[in-house]
């Protein structure tokens, strides 16, 4: 089975894609994970070396889609 993950930081506009994701993605093709920076903060530096600028992003067979703009990894790292 693929994978998709989507990544997020937990604004407003992240929760939102993630609930239209979750519903979106076809669970017989794609193994969803929900990966939530603030409760795997471990997880930002996988992200950036898969290609992820910003979040929400989902990662689909390691090809990253951006979805709109919640905020940089600069800003989910807290580096100004």
């Amino acid at each position: 089975m693929k994978k998709a993950t989507f990544y997020h930081a937990g604004c407003p506009v992240c929760v939102e894609a993630e609930g239209m994701v979750a519903q979106a993605i076809d669970r017989k093709q794609y193994e969803l994970e929900i990966v939530h920076f603030a409760e795997h903060p471990n997880r930002v530096a996988e992200a950036e070396t898969a290609g992820v600028k910003s979040v929400p992003a989902l990662l689909l067979d390691d090809q990253v889609f951006h979805i709109n703009f919640g905020a940089s990894m600069a800003d989910v790292k807290g580096v100004s």
